[in-house]
């Protein structure tokens, strides 16, 4: 897989040199590429954004040098054919949700070009010229406003990464995340230990080594229900019932939680006596 990234703040990419991201760099696997967007602008200030039309704080990122980039990294690996097409990712907290999921369709593109923002964002007429050309995703890594898209695209690349064949030293180590597709899917991973067996005087679930894989199953989906009623209750209510067994029904129930009118599970209000 290629990535480009292209931003005024290159020794902030500086990370995609190390861990899981680094040796699959060294490897061969990834082809990453950052490049400074300043290499596109043309005054003796390396000028990169000015007033927004219409007023209001801030500065805008500026169109010029961003066509120019774009078009110069798209003319480096476009030989004419569809697999050649870049996805560009454009980094913003009004885009779509960066998902366990879209990281899995990134993770099946050949080539994905980021556009980090800086200030206000980038000029709107970019992201709707190369939309006419090219699949263009807006995604925001979470509910709130950072200083730059520079962060949310490390975060998007190791997610993105991790999941190619061979980066990671074990193929099945992602296959029980949290939100992965999967048995585990639409809930939080539980718990985990590792040795000793005994750490100041805190010992492990003894069916962690009991040896039977089926009760170790089990215990792992029901500590996954615990953190998930707990932590991210709006996984539970989003999901079909029917992806629920006679054994998950027990688990939520004991958690306070049943089916409502819908069918679909809720938190069950407490009886209350009179």
């Amino acid at each position: 897989m290629r990535l480009d990234v292209v931003t005024i703040f290159p020794e902030y990419l500086e990370p995609l040199n190390v861990s899981l991201v680094g040796k699959a760099r060294a490897r061969g696997q990834l082809d990453v590429r950052v490049h400074d967007l300043r290499e596109w602008t043309h005054d003796k200030h390396n000028t990169v954004d000015d007033t927004p039309y219409g007023g209001g704080p801030g500065m805008v990122m500026k169109p010029e040098p961003w066509g120019e980039a774009l078009d110069a990294i798209i003319e480096s690996g476009t030989s004419g054919t569809e697999d050649a097409r870049p996805t560009i990712v454009v980094p913003t907290p009004s885009g779509e949700p960066f998902t366990q999921e879209i990281a899995v369709e990134l993770a099946e593109k050949p080539w994905l070009v980021f556009t980090p923002a800086r200030y206000e964002g980038i000029d709107r007429r970019v992201i709707e010229e190369y939309g006419d050309h090219y699949d263009v995703r807006e995604l925001s890594i979470g509910d709130y406003v950072l200083a730059g898209g520079e962060a949310p695209v490390l975060v998007m690349v190791e997610a993105v990464a991790r999941l190619l064949p061979g980066v990671l030293g074990n193929a099945e180590s992602h296959r029980d995340d949290s939100f992965a597709p999967g048995a585990m899917a639409d809930l939080l991973e539980g718990p985990v230990y590792t040795k000793p067996p005994e750490w100041r005087g805190r010992g492990i679930p003894d069916v962690l080594l009991s040896g039977h894989h089926g009760k170790i199953a089990r215990w792992r989906r029901d500590e996954a229900f615990r953190r998930t009623t707990a932590n991210r209750p709006d996984l539970i209510e989003r999901t079909d019932p029917a992806a629920f067994d006679k054994k998950d029904r027990e688990m939520l129930s004991i958690l306070g939680w049943g089916p409502g009118e819908d069918g679909r599970f809720g938190r069950v209000a407490p009886d209350v006596e009179e």
